[in-house]
């Protein structure tokens, strides 16, 4: 069957430079450690997304529109399709001032955080430091190796999909929550660790838009479950 906009699959990849070859981004925990990518605290193996809504780069969506499941391709993706090209624009000469203001001591090649973006120093002269808040991959025509490992067809696990793809929390497994589809609703009862988890309030808001635009559900509730712990009585001691 072949795959078309809308539809939730399991997607493996690999994403290179087209002209240099170096890697950027894997599911493959094996090509990342080759690659020098490896991140602790972070799951590998394919990914779940719906085609055609945003998940991945563009140009990688419409690549993946007419394969079939266990299928395999290598989609090249231009800048306007990726990340845009660069912009002179966003090169900037930052007075070093600004810096020392900030407690920052500016080196080139470091990735810093200025008014909400990030840029990379590339130069420092003068007193002045040239920052590049271009995406560092703007510009770059870039090729995927791609395999759909499977189509996901099952409502329950299209949620416990977008879980996984919206709140990737390597100590919570997303079967961790229980998920119940029911009255054209979906209930997520929150595993104990996550409702206690910064992220999960952003996290709840970008799994209840995925669910409203993708699976034609408008009603999505999260159901928080405290449980007093009931101590277990230990036995009596025989008496002799």
């Amino acid at each position: 069957m072949a795959i078309k906009e809308g539809d939730f699959i399991r997607l493996d990849y690999t994403g290179k430079v087209k002209e240099t070859g170096d890697i950027f981004d894997t599911t493959s925990e094996e090509i990342a450690e080759e690659a020098g990518l490896k991140t602790e605290n972070k799951t590998y193996g394919p990914i779940p997304i719906a085609v055609g809504v945003g998940h991945v780069l563009k140009g990688l969506d419409s690549g993946i529109v007419g394969m079939e499941a266990g299928e395999k391709k290598t989609i090249e993706v231009k800048p306007e399709d990726a990340f845009g090209a660069r912009d002179p624009k966003m090169i900037q000469l930052i007075p070093m001032g600004e810096f020392k203001r900030q407690n920052i001591r500016p080196q080139v090649g470091m990735n810093i955080t200025l008014e909400g973006h990030t840029g990379k120093i590339r130069n420092i002269s003068g007193g002045r430091v040239t920052v590049d808040f271009n995406h560092e991959l703007a510009g770059k025509t870039l090729v995927y190796d791609v395999e759909v490992k499977e189509i996901i067809e099952d409502d329950l696990e299209k949620v416990y999909g977008i879980i996984e793809l919206q709140y990737p929390n390597p100590n919570v497994a997303p079967k961790d929550h229980e998920v119940k589809i029911e009255d054209e609703k979906v209930m997520i009862y929150l595993n104990e660790m996550a409702k206690f988890d910064n992220q999960i309030t952003y996290a709840k808001f970008r799994i209840a838009r995925d669910i409203w635009d993708n699976m034609g559900i408008n009603r999505v509730e999260f159901v928080d479950v405290f449980e007093k712990k009931v101590a277990e009585e230990e036995p009596e001691a025989e008496e002799e």
